[in-house]
């Protein structure tokens, strides 16, 4: 039988268990929605062409106009994705509720919009009910639907066909397979943007201020190192003792030693300090210069706090030592201060 038309399974054998005939149930669902973005995928044409160019002529920065999503129903669900889609990925854009629409709500739509409006029926009443006001502001009109030849589609100057062959409920009623398909669709719009202008990871971040993400992205380790006081630095012919009083106070993990002209030497750990405890009985004769740790690892102010980490992590260190163009110490950055953030 062919795939592309075979039914949804309902049962299993009688052989099967309980956990067999619901995984064969839900992959049946899954089939049907592999199917309908199969067929969006093949029927992908001028339409999205044109789709594409309304948008970017709409949302040129010198014309600053929005994408003006709308859509009701399921179709309104999905079509708030795609518009929150569409701004995080530098493309204006705004969720206009058709009904709210009629009654006040299109004050918010400017002259210099394009309109996206989703119906899988392309008759869907409340959209119906706004176009005549945006055909008399002359806004351009994309209709993601599923009978192109439906008013809603004869209305428009560019369609995106989401027709699907089936939903994936029994009843063939549940929206399921034809939202799947509308929202592949609005990625795809976005995606192809994105990529137009050339959208960088910056760029996404400075959308994502607050989200891990974004702080993956814009978290510098000049923002979180310890610095000015905070700063465990000592002279080279610190004793040892001193040494651990000063790693004690700063609660760092480990103490900064400098030469003569404030130039870092190395560092003291608190492993360094375990081993120098086995190997010497008397901490009297412990001298610092001998259990330090030469030449340890460092990095930038301006580096990302996340390849601080990566850093870290590959090492199997909690500290990383930031120095200047003198190689003097300007601060410190802690694995615990990063991962506080959420970065991970």
């Amino acid at each position: 039988m062919d795939t592309k038309t075979a039914p949804i399974p309902k049962s299993a054998p009688a052989s099967a268990t309980e956990a067999q005939t619901l995984l064969l149930r839900a992959r049946g669902v899954i089939d049907v929605e592999i199917e309908a973005l199969e067929g969006i995928k093949s029927r992908l044409d001028k339409g999205f062409e044109q789709s594409i160019g309304l948008i970017e002529a709409a949302t040129n920065p010198s014309t600053g106009g929005r994408v003006i999503v709308t859509g009701m129903g399921k179709s309104g669900l999905i079509g708030k994705k795609i518009a929150a889609t569409l701004s995080s990925t530098g493309t204006p854009a705004y969720f206009l509720h058709p009904a709210e629409g009629s009654h006040g709500d299109l004050g918010l739509v400017s002259k210099n919009d394009v309109v996206l409006a989703i119906s899988n029926s392309g008759e869907t009443p409340e959209i119906l009910g706004i176009l005549p006001l945006i055909k008399r502001l002359g806004l351009p009109m994309i209709a993601m639907t599923g009978k192109p030849a439906s008013t809603l589609g004869q209305q428009s100057e560019a369609i995106l066909d989401i027709s699907v062959v089936r939903e994936a409920c029994p009843l063939n009623l549940a929206p399921t397979a034809s939202t799947t398909a509308t929202l592949a669709m609005g990625d795809a719009l976005a995606v192809v943007l994105l990529e137009r202008k050339n959208f960088t990871p910056d760029d996404f971040a400075l959308f994502h201020p607050a989200g891990a993400l974004g702080k993956r992205l814009l978290l510098r380790v000049s923002d979180l190192m310890h610095t000015g006081e905070a700063l465990p630095v000592i002279p080279l012919e610190t004793p040892f003792m001193d040494a651990l009083l000063t790693m004690t106070e700063k609660k760092l993990g480990m103490v900064i030693l400098l030469n003569a002209t404030g130039s870092m030497t190395g560092i003291l750990t608190d492993g360094d300090v375990r081993r120098a405890l086995m190997k010497y009985p008397d901490t009297r004769s412990i001298v610092v210069s001998e259990v330090m740790t030469q030449s340890p690892k460092t990095i930038d102010s301006a580096a990302l706090a996340v390849s601080a980490l990566r850093v870290m992590e590959e090492c199997k260190i909690t500290v990383l030592v930031v120095l200047n163009a003198e190689q003097q110490p300007q601060g410190v950055v802690h694995m615990h201060d990063i991962l506080k953030t959420g970065i991970s």
